[in-house]
């Protein structure tokens, strides 16, 4: 019986863990896969997965910068990933290519279950408005916030993803804005940095003046990268979190997806904190 073949792409890819949390996954429920990582040309995204579709490849996690273009490449996406439209699993399937998105599911599930904190009620900002925002912003809206504003550098784009949205949000009674980020006012219990600074190594992109005393300052991204977010969070009085939780979180449910078994998340999440030293 031949081994599955699965793989993550992006661009940047060296620093991506997915590799080692799939691979554990498969060790803890018995599934025979192979899983790699794929640096794939900026402009090289479509012709790569063809390529790996032609190797035999089952499925792959899509990252920075290509979550939009594998929404695009689907031939079947799920209801989120077409509210979205921005995709983070493809699954190859009978000639088809079936693309989800499971990175807000694994946000919500790392605040709430891990971090302990209710989204329910809360004022929260995310801030970006590229395919890591417009991932999320669907389940933050269906954990029934109180309002969220999301806020990008090019306005624009934070108003198409916040109209977007709207049908939702007025079912879920969830008040919805979008801002620029520098005329960005009020204060939030939960902010969100979806926006690519950690990953370029730039500054936070919003003064600390938007931070409730205690508020929860998160970053998708993690490790090193995470690092100047959080400390910036920490010394104004916020309690920082990283997304390594939210990365083992979507990695779980893509696994569930491909190979119909849910692996033990909370058990990948402690030993890769571990492994990576805390």
């Amino acid at each position: 019986m031949s081994t599955d073949i699965y793989c993550v792409m992006g661009h940047p890819i060296a620093h991506s863990q997915s590799p080692w949390i799939h691979t554990r996954f498969a060790e803890l429920t018995g599934q025979d896969i192979s899983y790699t990582k794929r640096e794939i040309p900026l402009d090289h995204f479509a012709n790569s997965v063809q390529a790996f579709i032609d190797e035999g490849g089952h499925g792959c996690n899509i990252t920075v910068p290509f979550k939009f273009e594998a929404a695009a490449l689907a031939t079947h996406t799920s209801e989120r990933g077409l509210l979205a439209q921005a995709c983070n699993i493809l699954t190859f399937s009978g000639g088809n290519i079936e693309a989800d998105n499971t990175d807000g599911l694994g946000l919500v599930d790392d605040i709430e279950q891990n971090a302990g904190i209710s989204l329910h009620g809360k004022r929260i900002l995310l801030m970006g408005a590229g395919g890591a925002a417009a991932g999320v912003l669907g389940p933050l809206i269906s954990a029934q916030p109180d309002h969220i504003s999301v806020a990008n550098r090019t306005l624009h784009r934070a108003e198409l993803l916040v109209d977007r949205h709207l049908p939702i949000a007025s079912l879920q009674n969830v008040e919805l804005k979008a801002h620029d980020l520098k005329g960005l006012e009020g204060k939030f219990d939960i902010i969100i940095n979806g926006t690519a600074s950690s990953l370029g190594g730039h500054g936070v992109p919003v003064d600390a003046r938007v931070l409730k005393p205690g508020a929860l300052a998160y970053d998708m991204m993690y490790g090193a990268g995470a690092k100047p977010f959080m400390d910036w969070a920490r010394a104004h009085g916020a309690v920082p979190r990283d997304g390594l939780g939210m990365l083992v979180g979507q990695a779980a449910e893509a696994f569930f997806i491909w190979r119909g078994v849910m692996p033990p998340a909370g058990q990948v999440l402690a030993e890769l904190r571990a492994k990576l030293g805390g």
